[in-house]
């Protein structure tokens, strides 16, 4: 496509230039906002360009380090490229990038592990400080200068908006036809002047098509032609099947027993091969017209819009396989009319998830018997991901389900222990624990039931004696019957398993 198709407005169109000058705009030490969510829609090229320019400038001496905010998680070409020349200083609210992983868990990187509904408001908040410039994504600019988002829109509206100086990347690898799928409100505001998000539906719109950014405030603006990062996705394994299957048969009976309607409630699912394995059973299941209100549509929601048994889905992000970002890109029309894609803190939004009744289903590293859940942390320190937007859901949601297989490792570890060894999600917010050994409904039931209803069955047999014995000995020990525990034990799992390698 040509320079005049994707930027129209001719004042920006003078401020074309490579991702090189574009990057050496950006000083040490500053705040920078940067479009990205799940592995879509983020910066490919000043990133980049970027790292080999710190990468120049340390040769020569300089200390030269910035901070990172996102949506959540981007790719190799931004998170990795700036880590492996050390160039983050802090980073937040949620990042998957192994490299990043290692500095943040050797003590060279900052990081902050946020709620992604609280960025945007912590952000107008000043909570992080000020934020110098934003780096976005998009897929063209209009004639009055307004921007056509791309394939995540994330944070991108508060980074705008906050952010002194902005940067641009036009991608020209993302379609064109995603203009129209947007829907960006600009009418939240901060305690005391709030007001009610006007939203009872999952496809209502009632925002903007396209981000608001002063043309004054545009610094650079780089033209790219480079496709997100898309992982292809494993087809789905025993355990996963096996996880779906239990998530089916609980829906079937609470459609029965008349507690969610024929067409369940909208639809909230993590990212993976588990969340893939549940939508592609939901697709072959007996629920009809369903709707989905969730943070990241992958490729198994957009088998079900394909196929009609989802009606339409609500997010904030892609994160496809390249044949699922092939099959959307050939069939856009199709598609717009049925996705809307929002800022995080729409998508994320806990007003809006409570007023809809959304089913909230995520992974979790771990669960303890009494149902409190670890999402981040592995053995208690070392974070994996983040938090993501799973508490938004789960704390708001009207059903919170947490999903993993029994054991780990190769059945070195064990996913259900005594107790967990950090605390994402309460046992207040945990309703559902399902693995491949089955499902543990929580709702209604106090403590000690809870216990021996995850251990009898979420456990993998392997473990389930101990687990059985270790609560137990816990109820006999008289410390207190309301949650037992032995409190010289209850991490022992876990410290044996960094002393052998095996629970």
């Amino acid at each position: 496509m040509s320079t005049e198709s994707r930027i129209r407005c001719p004042m920006l169109s003078k401020r074309i230039m490579s991702a090189k000058d574009a990057a050496s705009l950006i000083p040490s030490g500053v705040n920078v906002g940067m479009s990205g969510f799940t592995g879509a829609g983020y910066p490919k090229a000043v990133p980049q360009a970027l790292a080999e320019h710190i990468r120049e400038r340390r040769g020569e001496g300089e200390n030269y380090r910035i901070s990172v905010w996102t949506g959540a998680s981007t790719a190799p070409e931004l998170d990795g490229a700036l880590a492996e020349v050390d160039g983050i200083e802090l980073r937040l609210p949620y990042q998957s990038d192994p490299i990043c992983r290692q500095k943040i868990n050797d003590g060279k990187m900052e990081y902050i592990d946020i709620h992604l509904s609280h960025v945007a408001q912590h952000a107008w908040s000043g909570f992080f400080g000020e934020l110098n410039i934003a780096v976005i994504e998009v897929v063209g600019i209009t004639e009055d200068g307004r921007l056509i988002p791309s394939s995540s829109i994330g944070n991108n509206k508060t980074w705008i908006d906050q952010a002194d100086k902005v940067i641009l990347e036009v991608n020209h690898a993302q379609s064109p036809g995603l203009e129209g799928m947007h829907d960006i409100y600009y009418g939240t505001a901060l305690p005391p002047r709030r007001k009610p998000i006007p939203m009872t539906q999952a496809d209502e719109r009632f925002g903007e098509k396209y981000l608001i950014c002063p043309t004054e405030k545009v610094i650079a603006v780089v033209e790219t032609n480079a496709p997100d990062r898309n992982s292809r996705f494993s087809d789905p394994d025993e355990n996963s099947r096996r996880i779906a299957d239990h998530l089916l048969e609980f829906f079937a009976s609470e459609v029965e027993k008349k507690r969610l309607p024929a067409n369940l409630l909208p639809l909230q699912s993590g990212v993976g091969n588990i969340a893939n394995a549940v939508m592609a059973g939901l697709n072959e299941g007996p629920f009809d017209n369903l709707t989905a209100y969730t943070e990241v549509l992958q490729d198994g929601m957009l088998a079900m819009l394909k196929s009609g048994k989802l009606a339409n889905a609500s997010a904030t992000a892609f994160s496809l396989s390249p044949d699922a970002n092939q099959e959307l890109a050939d069939n856009i029309d199709f598609y717009r009319e049925r996705i809307i894609l929002r800022s995080q803190e729409i998508s994320n939004h806990p007003e809006v998830i409570r007023r809809l009744g959304i089913i909230a289903m995520n992974g979790m590293i771990e669960a303890d018997i009494y149902g409190n859940v670890n999402s981040t942390h592995v053995m208690g320190t070392r974070i994996m991901n983040g938090i993501g937007g799973s508490g938004d859901f789960a704390r708001n949601g009207y059903l919170s389900v947490f999903m993993t297989p029994s054991t780990a490792k190769g059945g070195a570890i064990s996913t259900i222990v005594p107790m967990v060894s950090h605390v994402d999600h309460t046992e207040h917010d945990v309703q559902i624990v399902v693995t491949e050994q089955g499902l543990a409904d929580l709702r209604g039931l106090p403590p000690r039931q809870r216990a021996l209803n995850i251990i009898e069955k979420c456990a993998h047999p392997d473990f389930r004696p101990r687990l059985l014995d270790y609560f137990e000995r816990a109820c006999a020990s008289g410390r207190g019957m309301h949650t037992p525990h032995l409190l010289n034990e209850a991490l022992s799992w876990h410290q044996q398993y960094e002393d052998s390698g095996q629970m």
